[in-house]
């Protein structure tokens, strides 16, 4: 059997030495050992799998930046022959596994594309520059535990401003900064709907391609 973990947004591990204090709230899991004490609060999926159920979640993802032998060309069949968004394929689970709304709006920003690009608008070395970005930044996530997307040259110190505050805890350049200032550009950033999710993106920065 094996447990089958899926943080989402707001999912948060905590752990100590023992003894572990006494159970406030609603807990999703705690595990102890000889020594340290570990729980799990607010995830989005947690759960026991038999082998069957784990390779039948496996063979319904696609290819995860985290892992390094995960293949950027592998995602990019998927990709490069689709007229959907670009932004949306990002979010495909089935396509990458684990992007989520952040990374998939900020990584087109830096990638100079508007979300609403043809996926299939892109060619091959221009999916791996996003895949290589989009890697990186959530290695990135991992060790920091927050979510920071802005060049060291759009820093607040530069910007002049205090940090931004917001539950992912990192700076960002558009994701819900809507008619606020680029940190680029200074123009406005937009934010419409698609399909049941907010895009965000800079209309100066982020130009639509057409598709080949």
């Amino acid at each position: 059997m094996s447990l089958h973990i899926h943080l989402g947004l707001y999912g948060k591990f905590a752990d100590g030495e023992l003894p572990a204090p006494a159970p406030v709230g609603q807990l999703r899991m705690r595990m102890s050992g000889d020594a340290h004490w570990l729980e799990l609060r607010g995830p989005t999926a947690c759960e026991v799998l038999s082998p069957v159920e784990v390779d039948a979640v496996r063979l319904r993802l696609g290819q995860d930046p985290l892992r390094d032998d995960a293949d950027a060309l592998t995602a990019y069949r998927k990709v490069g022959s689709s007229s959907k968004a670009l932004f949306a394929l990002l979010l495909d689970q089935t396509v990458v596994a684990g992007c989520g709304l952040i990374y998939a709006t900020e990584v087109l920003f830096r990638a100079g594309l508007a979300p609403t690009t043809p996926a299939r608008a892109i060619d091959a070395a221009q999916w791996v520059d996003i895949w290589d970005d989009l890697r990186a930044l959530m290695k990135e996530g991992v060790v920091r535990g927050r979510i920071d997307t802005v060049h060291t040259a759009h820093t607040p110190e530069t910007m002049r401003r205090a940090p931004r505050v917001d539950r992912h805890g990192g700076e960002v350049y558009v994701y819900r900064r809507p008619g606020q200032p680029c940190l680029v550009c200074e123009s406005p950033i937009l934010r419409k709907e698609m399909a049941g999710r907010n895009l965000y993106w800079c209309a100066t920065c982020q130009k639509v391609r057409k598709g080949r």
